[in-house]
C-alpha cells in the first residue's frame, strides 16, 4: 500500500470511529437541560456499568432558592445533587422510559423522555395510571 493509500485507509479508519463514537453519544441527550420555567438545571448522562451503562440518568445541578424551598416542602430537603431521572432505558430511538422522582411530592412516578430536537426534549409522567398526568418540555442549557 503506497504511503497517499495508507494515509486515506488512516483518515477513514478515523473518520468510522469518530462517527461511531458521535453515535453512540447521540443515543443519550447528554448535557444540562433547564425546566420551563427555567428553576432547575438537571445534567443528563449515561449511567450504570455493564450492560447497564447505556442508560440514562438525571442530576439537579442547580436549582432557584424557590425550586428548593418547594421540594424541601414535600420533603426533600437537599435539591441540588438529587437524581431526578434514574435508569432511564431507550425504548426507540429519540424515546427514553424510566423512573422520574418528583421532589415537590416527595414520589417516584413512571416516566419518558422524548428528544424532539437537539435543544428540546419533553417529559411526561402519571401518578397513577394515566391519571395526574404531567408533561415538561424542557430546553438544552448546555
Amino acid at each position: 500500500m503506497t504511503n497517499g493509500k495508507r494515509w486515506i485507509a488512516m483518515a477513514t479508519a478515523a473518520m468510522a470511529g469518530i462517527g461511531m463514537a458521535g453515535a453512540a453519544d447521540a443515543r443519550v441527550p447528554a448535557g444540562t437541560w433547564a425546566n420551563p420555567s427555567n428553576t432547575v438545571q438537571v445534567r443528563f448522562a449515561p449511567c450504570g456499568r455493564g450492560p447497564d451503562a447505556e442508560l440514562m440518568c438525571g442530576t439537579v445541578v442547580w436549582a432557584s432558592e424557590q425550586a428548593k424551598a418547594d421540594a424541601a416542602r414535600g420533603g426533600s430537603p437537599r435539591l441540588v445533587g438529587t437524581r431526578l431521572f434514574t435508569d432511564f432505558e431507550e425504548e426507540e430511538p429519540g424515546r427514553w422510559a424510566g423512573t422520574v422522582f418528583v421532589p415537590d411530592i416527595g414520589r417516584e412516578v413512571e416516566g419518558t423522555i422524548t428528544q424532539l430536537d437537539a435543544r428540546t426534549l419533553v417529559g411526561q409522567g402519571c401518578l397513577l395510571g394515566r391519571l395526574g398526568c404531567r408533561e415538561q418540555r424542557w430546553h438544552r442549557v448546555k
